[in-house]
């Protein structure tokens, strides 16, 4: 079972997430109290290295939301996240190149969410740079899925390694970027890119930073001119397309490369995560660092994310702990441990807990006052025993007070005789001992 530390963690409101770990299990966890620990409800799938999922999206409905999961063995599986059932699967993801992992992955909304057989469009980019956006029919009824013909393929880097990619609120664009590849934006209508960024140039030693990009998220979701990045030499890079190339603004954050990023509702704060468990927050528009989170994480945190509603920030990684956090105070609220090393979390924003109402027989009436301590089917309650209160001794007459005094006199003497014999006898049997001892000397 999984552990729970509550020690010093004030709880968290109600909130559903799910959780991926390195086996290819998805763990539910829920909390419908008010300050509440989260709990696992549901487990979906069995334990597989090559199941291990690399990337994750949900698409947020109230009626018939979506989560797509790509695993470590090239296929796409898209489940519903409220039952786990199956809804469609994708073989290979990438035609081109079977030995690169799916490292983007993105759900597009659809209007038609009412039909029993609707489209689903999903983007696919592969770490080789091969990136895709196919249609699937997904039909409620089997499990078998259909690409259409509307399906387009590019390459989005020459060379070099893509480790992440992200997509725009109007699903308009999408910003790639890896290991020797800079962060470039490209038009999903055109499959063209439009934006391209500049390596920064060298330091005061003349030392050039080798280019490496470990995630990147939008400022906004109506704007996507504005974007930050995380490098491998723990920098994080505020970029302008409206303004130029190279990073507008760029800061370092301890000695580990970035491993996660999330941006604020607020539309300027962001949460950066590091390789060694460090969290903190942003605020991008002049670097400053707002505060960092208290509760040191043992492991890398490799996902951040931050509640469109309520004021929770979750966190994931390595050290196999889900851990929840209060965005105001920096607080944490509470943390689970969940065995496998976890790469990813997602929060369902359609969750809801009805209020229990409870029933007229539960309520208490007022013709019918409970009594705390009385009888009970016939068996009549003990009295409680207490001390004699010091006001009580005060009310004692002169008589008994007398009567107590003789009664002390009389046992006194009694123990005053009753020593006198004892030593009386001692003394006796001193005598006899040392008549014995003489008669022996004389004989």
């Amino acid at each position: 079972m999984p552990r729970t530390t509550t020690v010093d963690c004030p709880g968290c409101p109600p909130l559903r997430a799910l959780t991926f770990d390195t086996l290819g299990l998805i763990k539910v966890l829920e909390t419908r109290d008010k300050q509440g620990a989260p709990r696992v409800v549901e487990r979906w799938g069995e334990p597989d290295s090559s199941k291990c999922i690399t990337a994750v999206s949900m698409l947020q409905y109230y009626s018939n939301p979506l989560l797509a999961v790509a695993r470590k063995n090239g296929q796409i599986e898209i489940l519903s996240p409220v039952s786990g059932d199956l809804q469609a699967t994708i073989p290979s993801a990438s035609d081109l190149d079977l030995q690169s992992d799916v490292v983007g992955l993105h759900l597009f909304a659809n209007s038609n969410l009412e039909l029993s057989t609707r489209p689903c469009t999903l983007l696919t980019c592969t770490s080789k740079g091969n990136a895709s956006i196919r249609s699937i029919d997904i039909s409620d009824s089997s499990t078998e899925s259909s690409c259409l013909d509307s399906s387009k393929a590019w390459n989005v880097c020459g060379s070099g390694s893509i480790e992440c990619c992200k997509v725009d609120g109007n699903e308009k664009f999408a910003l790639f970027g890896g290991k020797g590849v800079e962060v470039n934006l490209w038009d999903l209508d055109n499959c063209s890119k439009i934006w391209n960024a500049k390596s920064p140039s060298k330091d005061n030693l003349g030392i050039f930073t080798p280019t490496w990009f470990t995630s990147a998220t939008f400022l906004r979701k109506d704007d996507h001119r504005k974007f930050v990045a995380g490098t491998n030499s723990h920098q994080v890079r505020l970029y302008d397309m409206s303004a130029q190339r190279r990073p507008v603004l760029s800061f370092d954050f301890r000695e580990t490369p970035i491993k996660a990023l999330a941006e604020d509702i607020d539309g300027y704060s962001i949460y950066v995560g590091n390789g060694s468990g460090d969290m903190a927050s942003f605020d991008i528009r002049t670097g400053k660092l707002l505060g960092c989170f208290t509760g040191k994480c043992s492991g890398s945190i490799r996902s951040i994310v931050r509640h469109p509603e309520l004021p929770v920030v979750a966190s994931c990684g390595l050290d196999s702990y889900l851990r929840l956090w209060d965005t105001k105070t920096r607080q944490l609220l509470s943390s689970v441990f969940l065995k496998q090393h976890l790469l990813h979390v997602v929060i369902d924003s359609g969750f809801t807990v009805e209020a229990e109402i409870p029933e007229e027989a539960d309520l208490p009436c007022k013709e019918q006052p409970v009594n705390k301590i009385g009888v009970v089917e016939g068996v009549e309650a003990s009295p409680l025993k207490r001390k004699k209160s010091l006001k009580n001794k005060g009310d004692v007459t002169e008589s008994e007070r007398r009567k107590r005094s003789k009664h002390s006199k009389e046992g006194k003497k009694s123990k005053g005789n009753d020593e006198g014999d004892k030593i009386a006898s001692l003394g006796k049997r001193s005598k006899s001992k040392s008549k014995k001892k003489k008669q022996e000397h004389e004989i």
